[in-house]
Parts: structure tokens; C-alpha cells; sequence
């Protein structure tokens, strides 16, 4: 059981603040670095005073500080958020730290003897994960669709670009919270932003051209957090250029979906196959791997990643292609 706590005597320089108490382990970074696009991400700051946050919310942007004392069963969440939308993003405080992950049917003993020894070791060590939902749709929608075919460096690369250009300054920058931290575009910022300036950021015309389909639905988008996650990922694919991997990333932050597999992911199936059985494998053989662990297959992969497993290399990496002077 989760408790939420009257805001801490530290916090009245917040605009609004909450303590939330997991009831149980909690580790606080280990559950949030999912929604972090790499260590530049200019909308996270992880500091000694805490992991800040800065995004949109219904009532206008709000930066939060999160910091986590203990992860044990006693451990606990302070919060303290700034700006317009405070009230809004102290209130889905719960949500985001995992409040409605539930872990027991996966630590079930029966359930739980049937997952392989690296998957029952890796969940032995990290008991204090949670999935967690953020419920901004397109917050996660437009990095994640930045992500489709490229890699990593690519994606992150020509998404910090953008964020300098077109973010703003959270709430309270450089004065109460640190300084630098980025509120993400909002749809129509996202909208606005001229064909030339995606070029610059390394982001093809296909690419782009999903991101402004997409967000002329942005309202829509948005109103798919009130849906199941497996309501959301099929509404989100009647957009064209979403398919099944751009939705199972963004259900997974977004819905905290602890079943939705990212089916195309240029690593994740030979990954899965290496791990499970020492030989790489395809999609189908991927799904085929985690089908007994249906409903949790999310945490089969996540913990899996949190195992240390490297699976082998072969041949040079990927060559990363630079198109933004051409």
C-alpha cells in the first residue's frame, strides 16, 4: 500500500508539495531512468539534492525535485514542484513513481519459479523497481518516433537540437531550480517548427512528417492515457507511420504497461534470444520466448536488463550517418 503525507516543512518555498511512501522498497532512479533520453536529456537534472523534472501538465508547465530517503520499506518520496502547473504534477506524483505497478503476481511463487534463473537473480537484486505512468502522451510520443529506424546517438543527438531550440525554460530556472532545465514543446510548439530546422537536427522528412501527423491529433493523443494500454497502442497505430514499436514504447512510459514489447526493435529480439538461450532470434521467436510469462512479459525484459547480461558482438557496429550539412 502507497501513503501520500501532508507536503514536509522543507518544501514551503514549493508552489505545491507532497510526501509519498511507497510502502515497500523504492529506488528512485532505477524507475524513472526509463523516461530520461540519455544523460543530456535537458529535461531531467539528476543532482545531490535530487532528480528534477521539468514537462507540461493540463494547467501549464511545472518543474519538480524529486529525492528518495532509504529503499527499504521504509522509504519515502519527498516532492516539490514550481510554476503554473504545480497542483497538476504533484497530484500524478504517485503515478509516476510506479504507486499502481503491481508487482505480485509476477513474485507470485508458482509464477515465479517458472521465470528463467537470470530473470528470478536480476529481480532478487531489484526488488526496488516500478514501471512507471506518466500519462503525457505526447511527451513521449515525439522522442520515441525520433528513435524509429536511426540510432541512439542519432535520435538523442537531433532531439537535444530541438529541445535547445524550441523548449523553454522551466519554472523557476536558475533561481530555484537548477539552471538549463527544459520544458519540452508543446504540440503546437512542435508544430511550428520549420522543415529546414529538422533537417539541421538530423531528423529525415518521414520522421518529421509522422511527428506532425500525429500532433495534429495532439489532443486526442493525449486523452489515450485514460485508456487501457492495449486501447491506447492500437489507437495510436491508425496513425500512419506508428506501428507497433513506437506504441509499445510509449504505453510503456506512459501506462506503465508491464506486458507491451517493443516487436521491431533493431536489438531487443536477439538481445531476448541470447539471454534466454544462448542463440540469437527474430521477432516471432522473441514473442515465442516470452509467451509463458504473458501479462509480464514488460518486466521479463526489463529485468533482463537489469541482469548485466552483454550479448556477444560480431562485426563493426553500425556506421551512424550524418545528413544535416548535405
Amino acid at each position: 500500500m502507497t501513503i501520500v503525507d501532508a507536503p514536509p516543512t522543507a518544501a514551503a518555498a514549493a508552489d505545491a508539495s507532497v510526501r509519498w511512501h511507497p510502502g515497500g522498497p523504492f529506488d528512485l532512479l532505477q524507475t524513472l531512468g526509463i523516461l530520461m533520453r540519455g544523460k543530456g536529456d535537458p529535461s531531467f537534472a539528476a543532482r545531490p539534492d535530487g532528480l528534477w523534472m521539468a514537462f507540461t501538465t493540463p494547467d501549464g508547465p511545472a518543474t519538480l525535485r524529486l529525492s528518495a530517503a532509504g529503499i527499504d520499506a521504509d522509504s519515502h518520496v519527498d516532492a516539490q514542484a514550481w510554476g503554473p502547473g504545480a497542483g497538476s504534477a504533484i497530484a500524478a506524483v504517485p503515478a509516476l513513481l510506479g504507486s499502481g505497478d503491481d508487482w505480485s503476481g509476477f513474485d507470485e511463487p508458482a509464477f515465479h519459479a517458472t521465470l528463467p534463473r537470470l530473470v528470478r537473480e536480476a529481480r532478487r537484486r531489484n526488488l526496488a523497481v516500478r514501471l512507471p505512468t506518466t500519462g503525457r502522451v505526447v511527451d513521449s510520443l515525439v522522442p520515441t518516433i525520433l528513435e524509429q529506424k536511426v540510432t541512439t546517438v542519432e535520435a538523442r543527438r537531433g532531439y537535444r537540437y530541438l529541445m535547445y531550440r524550441y523548449g523553454t525554460a522551466a519554472p523557476g530556472t536558475g533561481r530555484l531550480t537548477p539552471t538549463g532545465l527544459l520544458v519540452a514543446p508543446t504540440a503546437g510548439q512542435w508544430l511550428a517548427i520549420p522543415s529546414w530546422e529538422w533537417h539541421k537536427a538530423g531528423v529525415g522528412p518521414q520522421r518529421s512528417a509522422t511527428v506532425m501527423r500525429a500532433l495534429r491529433s495532439a489532443v486526442g493523443l493525449e486523452r489515450l492515457a485514460s485508456l487501457s494500454a492495449a486501447e491506447a497502442g492500437a489507437k495510436m497505430q491508425t496513425i500512419p507511420g506508428i506501428g507497433v514499436w513506437t506504441a509499445a514504447e510509449v504505453v510503456q512510459r506512459t501506462h506503465g504497461c508491464p506486458d507491451s514489447i517493443a516487436v521491431g526493435d533493431y536489438h531487443l529480439a536477439s538481445y531476448v534470444g541470447y539471454a534466454l538461450t544462448g542463440r540469437k532470434t527474430d521477432d516471432a521467436g522473441m514473442i515465442a520466448l516470452l509467451e509463458p510469462w504473458r501479462g509480464h512479459r514488460q518486466r521479463v525484459v526489463r529485468m533482463l536488463g537489469l541482469s548485466g547480461f552483454r550479448k556477444p558482438t560480431f562485426g563493426p557496429r553500425m556506421t551512424i550517418q550524418d545528413h544535416r550539412r548535405h
